[in-house]
């Protein structure tokens, strides 16, 4: 997670905690802020090859994305739910091992793109409104490996997801949004434009 999601997350866990009738003190939010800074000074940078999934069993793997999904099926953001529960001393079922065994250390670690690595997470794991990814020029050019247009990764952020259903048929687009401030609508992100994106390593 980015200083910035961090951050967002925090200050959604801060809300839940108040709006269930738990509110957390000025001095308790700013230890958590505080724990969270040092934790972000202390952790080094990762290569593209250090995956935290990786450190988990295939049992935790597999409950970890379940996890995933379910909370993305009802529109939560999957990181929050367990801050809330860490904050709140919640069991978090069949994910409490994250807490146990990795703490928020790890958590820190993890992004969208880690899930690539596990093939069948690909349709699983969706993407959301804020997410980062990278796009492929072949969207809007024909590209040749051999040729003179190559395959090129340009980096942009989601700000719109809609699935479309059309009968017995559904399909997702999505609108993102590049660098330089220009928009571009993705047909069939999950779909026949999969391998079209992926998620960003920054």
């Amino acid at each position: 997670m980015t200083p910035d999601e961090i951050d967002t997350a925090l200050q959604m866990a801060f809300n839940q905690c108040c709006a269930s009738g738990c509110p957390l003190s000025e001095q308790q939010k700013q230890i958590l802020l505080q724990i969270v800074e040092q934790f972000q000074g202390n952790s080094t940078t990762l290569s593209d090859a250090d995956n935290p999934l990786d450190e988990l069993t295939s049992e935790e793997v597999t409950a970890l994305l379940e996890f995933v999904t379910t909370e993305q099926e009802q529109n939560r953001f999957w990181k929050v739910q367990l801050l809330n529960d860490w904050l709140q001393a919640k069991d978090s079922g069949r994910v409490q091992f994250i807490r146990d065994r990795y703490g928020l250390q790890w958590l820190n670690r993890v992004q969208l793109h880690h899930f690539d690595k596990y093939a069948d997470t690909r349709d699983s794991i969706k993407l959301k409104v804020g997410d980062r990814i990278e796009v492929s020029n072949a969207l809007w050019e024909w590209v040749q490996d051999n040729g003179p247009c190559q395959r090129e990764w340009f980096p942009c952020i989601v700000i719109e997801v809609n699935e479309i259903n059309n009968g017995n048929e559904s399909l997702t687009t999505c609108l993102i949004r590049f660098l330089n401030g220009t928009e571009y609508e993705i047909q069939g992100i999950y779909e026949w434009n999969r391998c079209n994106w992926r998620a960003s390593k920054s």
